[in-house]
């Protein structure tokens, strides 16, 4: 908090990570994953967690609701469109919660009206009047989002929101829907609508900005100049197209600028660090190096200036602490003969909780780690960790590699796969190792899924660096990314595969689930 923190006026934090943010393409999460980021997310502070679409299908609904049981503090969202069963399904998803929000939406500017409704006016106001009322007949806490209300001509926004209000609700967002707004155009609408709808002292107003033309911070903070008390966003900023408001970047601005932003958020900064990287693992979505707040270079000082500064007074060059976000220097901390206790010690003190099964899945990998690399990080126990949470539930995975390179060539893999219980062996050429490896699990695991993205980078420095590769694969509309680490840079783009590979088979099983349930 800053010094003008104690007579702040409070901003809520709600946060669409597991929401908007998972409708970034390739970006899905697992039932697990979801649960972990929730129990991040409701330790960390936010004030709402907006945890799914419950009538998006059956998964959804299931993650929604046990995130609805198991939140201690934060309240619990479900999405809903202006459909009743959109509405009832949202309020069967968050009936378990201590405190649930149905937040439901309904197009209202013009172009949407024309196209995408096909209402009129009017029509919509007939909509909003019902489905506002439902909600709130559900639940005592409803939002009401109007969709693409910065191109909505003002007056006609103004009745909506009047309506709405009216209605029960006790939330109104009025989101930039396709990042189209400036911050001037953004904090005057705030303003003129707050002044003109009659009502509007009983409810708070939200926004929700996307980062189409980089304004996305920008124009959160100025609706909050306008008048807003609360800012939606998520976890390193994913989510479609170019992205939404970052909860890092919007809390550490509150916190850093107390001088020209006088408000307050409840965020603990000090897990800001922690919440990007598990986010990071779930999505497969790695974070730019020089993102702002949680980059690998947000506190990197490479230029000769900079670090003449930074060594004479830190605050030359740094407005805020690594420390204050949860960044912590790189350490040497285990090793080949730590034990379970150190090694349990290491991943608390890192923010971790696991399971026994998960515990001893992750020290058998450590060990294993331990022994094929001299140093072992944080990082590298982030690493491995993370990907062991992320391919708990794999019906396939790596059982061997060997791989034939050179510049004379050939170059050929043999790979070894459990596949759902059993063992599997086929070799395969290839140009390259890489292209030999992929092959190798094309010919083991027929599929159509083309390859979209590959990426590598190593977790720490030197020789003996652990690889961090990158996949994302594209069967059909879906798009899936996965990572996989080890020190052997072949060794970890084939799980990298192999986790996407996973993804992807997992939901086409839901798929068929859902239709043949449906039949």
């Amino acid at each position: 908090m800053t010094q003008a923190a104690s007579s702040a006026e409070r901003v809520l934090i709600f946060d669409t990570t597991l929401r908007d943010g998972e409708q970034c393409p390739g970006a899905t999460m697992t039932f697990e994953e979801k649960l972990a980021v929730a129990e991040m997310l409701d330790g960390m502070g936010v004030d709402i967690i907006e945890a799914g679409f419950p009538i998006a299908s059956n998964g959804d609904f299931e993650a929604v609701a046990e995130i609805a049981r198991r939140t201690k503090r934060a309240v619990v969202a479900g999405l809903a469109r202006a459909i009743p069963a959109d509405i009832a399904r949202a309020g069967e998803a968050v009936r378990p919660a201590a405190r649930g929000r149905i937040h439901t939406f309904v197009s209202t500017s013009p172009i949407h009206l024309a196209h995408q409704m096909r209402k009129s006016e009017e029509e919509v106001l007939e909509i909003i009047q019902r489905t506002v009322a439902q909600a709130r007949d559900l639940v005592e806490d409803v939002e009401w989002s109007a969709m693409d209300a910065t191109r909505t001509p003002l007056d006609y926004l103004c009745r909506c929101v009047e309506t709405a209000i009216r209605m029960g609700a006790t939330t109104i967002n009025l989101p930039d829907t396709v990042g189209y707004a400036t911050p001037d155009e953004y904090r005057a609408m705030f303003r003129a609508v707050r002044e003109r709808v009659p009502n509007a002292d009983k409810a708070v107003f939200s926004v929700h900005c996307h980062n189409d033309l980089g304004l996305a911070i920008a124009n959160s903070l100025a609706g909050v100049e306008g008048g807003a008390r609360q800012i939606e966003c998520t976890i390193n900023g994913i989510g479609e197209r170019a992205g939404n408001a970052a909860l890092e970047e919007v809390v550490m601005a509150i916190r850093t600028r107390g001088d020209v932003l006088p408000y307050a958020t409840g965020i603990d900064t000090t897990q800001i660090m922690r919440a990007s990287k598990l986010v990071a693992a779930a999505t497969h979505f790695p974070v730019q190096y020089n993102k702002a707040i949680v980059g690998r270079n947000a506190f990197a000082h490479e230029s000769g200036i900079h670090q003449d500064g930074m060594l004479k007074n830190q605050s030359t060059y740094e407005i805020m602490t690594p420390e204050s976000v949860g960044v912590q220097k790189t350490s040497l901390v285990m090793g080949k003969h730590s034990g379970r206790a150190a090694f349990r010690s290491k991943l608390e003190e890192m923010g971790y909780r696991l399971s026994d099964n998960q515990f001893q899945d992750a020290f058998e990998r450590f060990k294993a780690l331990a022994d094929r690399k001299k140093n072992v990080y944080d990082e590298d126990i982030e690493a491995l960790v993370d990907e062991n949470l992320a391919t708990a539930h794999d019906r396939i995975r790596l059982v061997s590699l060997t791989v034939i390179a050179g510049t004379r060539g050939p170059q050929r893999a043999t790979m070894r796969l459990d596949i759902e219980g059993r063992l599997a062996t086929e070799e395969a050429d290839g140009n390259g190792p890489v292209d030999a490896v992929f092959n190798a699990i094309h010919a083991l695991v027929p599929h159509e899924a083309k390859l979209e993205l590959y990426d590598v980078h190593a977790v720490t420095e030197g020789t003996d660096a652990q690889a961090e590769v990158s996949v994302r694969l594209r069967q059909g509309e879906r798009s899936v990314t996965a990572r996989g680490a080890d020190p052997d840079t072949l060794v970890a783009s084939a799980k990298a595969y192999l986790a996407a590979l996973n993804k992807l088979l997992a939901g086409a099983n839901r798929l068929h689930a859902q239709h043949a349930a449906a039949e």
